[in-house]
């Protein structure tokens, strides 16, 4: 991907718009884990749909999900794209556990390789799509200098393995320098994300919203999807609102 290489001044002053479609991507996390199968396709249920797949391996961060067999056996039940994120040490081990589990999407940490090209070239390999994820404290040239052979950039907006964390509306700089520079890339954000703050990220640039709670807590799902990617087309996209997509009844 293009990306131009211009200095960032005051990336939120003038943002423009962007033609890079928004994805809602409820984080199964949140979801009824009794129920996981039916719970992903109440939320994603075809295959223009996605679900985000949160992989911890209780040393990068300290809490433990799941990995690939799990991912393996939903599979087959969902047509959704799967987002998988890892949130693990050494991610280069888990490149072929998780293309034949069926992931679409392989997003490793920057901070928890110490060869990020050659971890990107064994995901392309794989025949998976290729993203970098980054904390809080780490920069957006961290993920910037790999930006020409990825796919995403994951901004997290929380620190990645706590739960209960407000969103940290100081990344949105983060998504907006990263927008400035690749404004063909898919930018990702996670973390705390709902109707109280998806304008703010939407307005920054990001166009993949990872959402738990607001999704699976929500009366309806389907109208909280919808509600965030209008969003995202209307301040991210600039669309009119007889462009948006149409809310749900």
């Amino acid at each position: 991907r293009l990306c131009m290489k211009r200095k960032i001044i005051d990336p939120l002053a003038s943002m423009a718009f962007h033609s890079r479609p928004a994805a809602i991507l409820p984080s199964l996390l949140a979801c009824d884990l009794a129920k996981l199968a039916d719970e992903a396709n109440r939320v994603a249920p075809t295959a223009a749909d996605f679900v985000h797949l949160d992989v911890m391996d209780g040393h990068f961060v300290p809490n433990l999900s799941w990995g690939a067999p799990i991912i393996k056996c939903l599979k087959p039940h969902s047509k959704a794209y799967f987002d998988v994120h890892l949130m693990v040490s050494e991610p280069e081990k888990w490149v072929k556990d998780m293309a034949e589990a069926g992931a679409d999407m392989f997003t490793f940490h920057i901070e928890a390789t110490q060869d990020a090209p050659a971890l990107i070239k064994a995901i392309k390999a794989a025949k998976m799509k290729a993203g970098i994820a980054l904390k809080p404290a780490t920069p957006a040239s961290e993920a910037l200098k790999y930006a020409a052979d990825l796919d995403l950039i994951l901004v997290m907006t929380v620190e990645p393995g706590f739960g209960g964390q407000s969103f940290m509306s100081d990344m949105m700089p983060k998504v907006a320098e990263i927008r400035a520079k690749c404004p063909d890339m898919d930018i990702e954000v996670d973390g705390g994300i709902g109707p109280a703050n998806i304008d703010e990220c939407a307005k920054a640039g990001a166009n993949w919203i990872v959402a738990g709670s607001s999704v699976f807590k929500a009366a309806s799902p389907l109208q909280a999807i919808i509600a965030m990617k209008r969003s995202v087309e209307k301040h991210g996209n600039g669309k009119s609102d007889a462009e948006l997509t149409p809310e749900a009844n």
